[in-house]
C-alpha cells in the first residue's frame, strides 16, 4: 500500500491515535477488556490484578475512554467482555458498561455481546441477571470437570461448581452457551480427556473451545516448569489429544471452524473471535486491550495506574502502535486463514493484495498437498486436521518465502 493511500486512511487527531477508514465495509467488534480475578490462574498471561477497590476507577476510566474512542466511524455486531473476569462485575456494572457503549457506537441490531464467566463467580439468579443487562451470549471458563486437574490449573472452582454454573446458564435462558476447556493437562489420559468432553456435550453446549497447555514464559506454570516441578506433557501425546478431540467432537455434530475451537452450526460461531482471526476492524478498550484497522495495530498501556492516569489528563492510554507494511499483512493473513476451517480464499487474497497466491506460494502449497496436509478445492486452500497439529509451522513456511 503506497504512502498516499496509507495517508488517506489514517487520520490522526491531534496526534492520537483514531484511525477512521471509510471505506470499510466489514462490521467490526469491541472488546472491553476487565482484568480483576478472584485469584490469577498460573497459566494465564493475560494482564489481572486481584485488587477490587479499584473497580469503581476503571469502571469510570472506560466510560471515558468510549468517549475519546467514538469518532472511529465504524458499525460493530459483536460486543465482547473478556479479562480477567468480568463475572465479578455485578449485573448492573454490566449494564452501565453495555449501554455506554451503545451510546458512543454504532451497533447493529443483531449485535452478539458475550461475557465470560468463571464458574466460581456465578449462579443462576447472575446469569439471569446478566441476560437481563443485554447480554445474550456467555462463555464458561469450566477448563477442566476433574478437580485434581482443576487444582493444577489452579482455579478457584470446583468441577461441581462447574456442572452448576453450566446448568445454571442454561436455566437463565441463554441459547448461545459456550464451555471453555483446558487438554493437555500432565498426568491426563486421553480417556481421562474424552470424559471432560463427554461431560461438556452432556449440557448440549452451542459451542466448544478447547485449548492446548502451553507454559507461557514469565508465568508462574512456567516457573514451576523450569524449576522441574512438573513434566509437561510430549509432543506426541499432545498431538493424539488433538486429534481425539477433532475425532470425537465432529463424530457428535461439532465442526471445528477454527483450532482450537467448535460449533454446532456456523450461527454458533463467535462472531466476535472470528474477526480475529479473517483481520476485519476491532477496537479494543480497557487496560492492555488491542486494536486493529487494516493496516494499523495499537494497544493500551498494561497497567491499571498508567491507563487510568492517561485517561484522567484526558489522554487515549496508548502503549504503542504499529503501522503494519505490505509484507506484515500478507504473512498474518495467511496465518490467521489457516487457522480456520474456510481457510484462503485465493482470488480475495490476490484482490486484496495485488498478487497471485498460487504463482508466490507455489512451492509451499505444492509441498504441502504432497504431504497430506493442505487440500484445495477451486480457489480456495485450508488445512486438515492434520496440518492444524503442525499449523504454526506451516505458516513460518510460507513466511520464509520471497515475494
Amino acid at each position: 500500500m503506497c504512502a498516499s493511500i496509507v495517508a488517506h486512511r489514517i487520520h490522526l487527531l491531534d496526534s492520537r491515535l483514531y484511525f477512521i477508514m471509510p471505506d470499510i465495509s466489514e462490521a467490526a467488534g469491541i472488546y472491553i477488556h476487565i482484568p480483576f480475578c478472584v485469584r490469577k490462574c498460573p497459566y494465564c498471561d493475560f494482564y489481572s490484578i486481584t485488587d477490587f477497590s479499584r473497580i469503581p476507577a476503571y469502571l469510570n476510566a472506560l466510560h471515558q475512554e468510549m468517549a475519546l474512542a467514538e469518532k472511529v466511524p465504524l458499525q460493530f455486531n459483536s460486543l465482547y467482555f473478556g479479562g480477567g473476569t468480568p463475572s465479578v462485575l455485578s449485573p448492573d456494572q454490566v449494564a452501565s458498561l453495555r449501554g455506554k457503549a451503545f451510546s458512543h457506537f454504532n451497533f447493529s441490531d443483531d449485535v452478539e455481546i458475550t461475557l465470560e464467566t468463571n464458574p466460581g463467580t456465578v449462579d443462576s439468579n447472575r446469569f439471569k441477571a446478566y441476560r437481563a443487562a443485554g447480554v445474550n451470549r456467555v462463555s464458561v471458563g469450566v477448563q477442566s470437570f476433574s478437580n485434581d486437574r482443576l487444582r493444577f490449573l489452579g482455579r478457584i472452582h470446583t468441577a461441581d461448581e462447574a456442572r452448576d454454573a453450566v446448568e445454571a446458564a442454561g436455566t437463565a435462558g441463554f441459547d448461545n452457551i459456550c464451555l471453555d476447556l483446558i487438554y493437555g493437562i500432565p498426568g491426563q489420559t486421553e480417556n481421562s480427556w474424552i470424559r471432560d468432553l463427554e461431560t461438556a456435550l452432556s449440557y448440549s453446549p452451542d459451542h466448544i473451545s478447547c485449548y492446548m497447555l502451553t507454559c507461557e514464559p514469565g508465568t508462574p506454570l512456567d516457573q514451576d516448569r523450569l524449576r522441574a516441578r512438573f513434566k509437561p506433557m510430549d509432543d506426541q501425546n499432545l498431538g493424539a489429544l488433538f486429534r481425539a478431540t477433532g475425532r470425537f467432537l465432529s463424530e457428535r455434530g461439532y465442526d471445528r471452524y477454527e483450532i482450537s475451537n467448535f460449533a454446532r452450526c456456523p450461527a454458533k460461531q463467535s462472531r466476535h473471535n472470528s474477526k480475529y482471526w479473517v483481520s476485519a476492524p476491532y477496537i479494543g478498550l480497557g487496560v492492555s486491550a488491542h486494536s486493529f484497522i487494516d493496516p494499523v495495530r495499537y494497544w493500551n498501556h498494561r497497567s491499571v495506574e498508567d491507563y487510568i492516569a492517561d485517561i484522567s489528563n484526558e489522554k487515549p492510554p496508548r502503549a504503542g502502535n504499529e503501522l503494519l507494511t505490505r509484507q506484515q499483512r500478507i504473512i498474518e493473513e495467511i496465518f490467521l486463514r489457516l487457522r480456520t476451517g474456510q481457510g484462503i480464499d485465493m482470488d480475495a487474497f490476490d484482490r486484496k493484495f495485488g498478487i497471485s497466491f498460487t504463482e508466490v506460494f507455489q512451492g509451499a502449497v505444492s509441498c504441502l498437498t504432497a504431504r497430506g496436509l493442505l487440500k484445495i478445492s477451486g480457489r480456495r486452500c485450508w488445512l486438515n486436521e492434520e496440518g492444524m497439529l503442525f499449523h504454526d509451522g506451516i505458516a513460518a513456511m510460507f513466511a520464509r518465502m520471497e515475494f
